[in-house]
C-alpha cells in the first residue's frame, strides 16, 4: 500500500511529491525549502529523492533534502550535475522491497528529462511525469532557446506518445500544473490519469509528429527571465536554504537610491511609500514577478507589512535563489514619503489614456477600444509611444494586480500612473 502527499506551491504552478510506503518515503521534484517535506515524512525514512529534470523555474532542494535526510539522490542519467548522485538510465528498475521504480527516458521538456515510474504489488500505480506529459497540457519544449524548439518538440511528441502507453488506471503526478510558465498551453488540475489524458488531453490527438509541434509550438506565453539562471544554479549544485531572514531596518535607515520593492496592498503602497520603490503585492505571485522584473545580482530592501509577510517573501525569494537581502522594513503605517492614487471601473468615466499591461496571448483575445497594449514586463524597456508621459495613464490588466506593479514602475519614470485596482480589461 502506498500514500502520495502532494504539495502544491501555487505562485510557481508546480506540485512536489512524497511517497509513501513501509515506514519508507520517496520525494519527487522538491524545491529548496525542504522543511514543508521533512515536517510530513512523520516515522518513515527517506530512501529516494527523484528529480525529472533540470528545473528552469525554481532552485531545487534536492541535493540538500538527500544530504539532510542520507537518502539517496536521482537524477536522470545525462543531467550530469556537478555533485554526486545516482543516474536514472532509462529501464533501470530501482527496488525497494515491494516497491519498484521504473525510470523511463521522456526528453522534451528538456533533453535529459526522466519520468519515473512506481510499481507496487505488480501493478503501474502511478508516473511522475515532471514536465511531459502534464494534466491538459505538455511542457513546452522553447525554454532552452528557439533553436533548439523545434527538436526537442520532436522529443516531446514521442516521451508524451510513450506514457500514453501506460495502463489506463496508471495514476498522472506532474511537477507543472495550473499556472506554471513551463506548460505549453493552460493545463489543468495537478493530477490525473493515463486513461483520462487520453480521453481528454489535446496533446494525445494529434494525428502525427508534424501536426504535435506545430501546435505545441504555436501561441506560447513569454517566460520569466530568471528562468536562464536556474538551470545552472541546479547544475552547479543548489545551496541550502540560509538560515535567518534579512535584518530589520526602519525607514530612516534606507538611503536614498537603494533598490526598494514594497509588498504591501496597492492601496496601501498608494497611501505613503519611498520614492523609487516598486510595488509586488504579496500573493502567491510575489516571488514570479519578482524574479521577473529584477536583474538577478539585484538585492533590494523589502517593505512589508509585518513578520508574517516577511517570511512569506524571503521564502518566494529563497525559491528562486534570491538570498542575501540588505534589510526589510516592517510597517503597518505610512511607508515612506510619497503618495500615488488608485482607482476603481466607476473612476474611468474621466479616463483618458488607459494602459493594458495584460500578456499578448490576453491581450489577442480582447482588445477594447482606446486602450494601449504594452506588456508588463516590456515596460522596463519604456512606454508605447501612443501614451503622452505628462498626462495620467490610468493602467489595468485582469484582476490589478499586474496593474500595481505596473503603475509603480511608471511612477519610478516620473508618470502620474493610475492602476484599477477593481476591476480587468474585460470589464470596459
Amino acid at each position: 500500500m502506498i500514500d502520495i502527499v502532494s504539495f502544491r506551491t501555487e505562485g510557481l504552478g508546480d506540485s512536489t511529491y512524497l511517497i509513501l510506503y513501509a515506514g519508507r518515503a520517496i520525494v519527487v521534484d522538491p524545491q529548496r525549502d525542504i522543511e514543508r517535506f521533512l515536517d510530513r515524512l512523520d516515522d518513515h525514512e527517506p530512501r529516494w529523492v527523484l528529480e525529472t529534470h533540470l528545473h528552469n523555474d525554481y532552485v531545487s532542494g534536492g541535493l540538500s533534502l538527500a544530504r539532510h535526510t542520507g537518502a539517496e539522490l536521482v537524477m536522470p542519467a545525462s543531467a550530469a550535475p556537478a555533485f554526486r548522485h545516482t543516474p536514472a538510465f532509462h529501464g533501470e528498475d530501482l527496488i525497494d522491497g515491494e516497491v519498484t521504480i521504473r525510470p523511463l527516458h521522456t526528453p522534451g521538456h528538456t533533453p535529459e528529462h526522466t519520468s519515473y515510474v512506481i510499481i507496487a504489488e505488480g501493478q503501474e500505480r502511478a508516473v511522475f511525469t515532471g514536465g511531459s506529459l502534464l494534466v491538459g497540457s505538455a511542457g513546452r519544449s522553447d525554454l532552452l532557446g528557439s533553436d533548439r524548439a523545434d527538436s526537442l518538440a520532436r522529443l516531446q511528441y514521442g516521451s508524451v506518445t510513450r506514457l500514453a502507453r501506460l495502463p489506463a488506471q496508471t495514476g498522472l503526478y506532474p511537477t507543472h500544473g495550473a499556472g506554471s510558465f513551463c506548460a505549453a498551453a493552460a493545463a489543468g488540475d495537478s493530477t490525473s490519469t493515463i486513461g483520462e489524458e487520453k480521453r481528454t488531453n489535446p496533446v494525445l490527438s494529434h494525428p502525427d509528429e508534424d501536426s504535435f509541434v506545430a501546435s505545441h509550438l504555436s501561441d506560447l506565453e513569454p517566460f520569466p527571465d530568471y528562468y536562464a539562471r536556474m538551470g545552472p544554479i541546479n547544475l552547479s549544485g543548489p545551496p541550502p536554504l540560509p538560515d535567518g531572514s534579512p535584518p530589520r531596518l526602519d525607514l530612516a535607515d534606507v538611503e536614498p537610491g537603494t533598490p526598494v520593492v514594497d509588498t504591501r496592498p496597492a492601496d496601501e503602497f498608494a497611501a505613503g511609500h519611498l520614492p523609487g520603490a516598486l510595488n509586488i503585492p504579496l500573493t502567491d505571485q510575489f516571488g514570479t514577478w519578482f524574479g521577473w522584473l529584477l536583474d538577478g545580482d539585484v538585492r533590494p530592501v523589502l517593505v512589508t507589512d509585518g513578520t508574517e509577510a516577511t517570511a512569506d517573501a524571503v521564502t518566494q525569494l529563497a525559491r528562486l535563489g534570491v538570498d542575501g537581502l540588505p534589510g526589510v522594513v516592517e510597517t503597518t503605517e505610512s511607508g515612506g514619503p510619497n503618495r500615488s492614487r488608485t482607482a476603481r471601473l466607476s473612476d474611468l468615466s474621466d479616463a483618458g489614456q488607459i494602459l493594458d499591461v495584460r500578456s499578448p496571448l490576453e491581450r489577442a483575445e480582447s482588445a477594447p477600444d482606446g486602450t494601449v497594449h504594452r506588456y508588463l514586463p516590456d515596460l522596463r524597456s519604456g512606454i508605447p509611444p501612443e501614451i503622452d508621459p505628462a498626462a495620467p495613464v490610468w493602467v489595468m490588466c485582469a484582476t490589478g494586480f499586474r496593474s500595481a506593479i505596473a503603475a509603480s514602475m511608471l511612477e519610478a519614470q516620473g508618470i502620474d500612473a493610475i492602476p484599477v485596482l477593481d476591476a480587468g480589461v474585460d470589464d470596459l
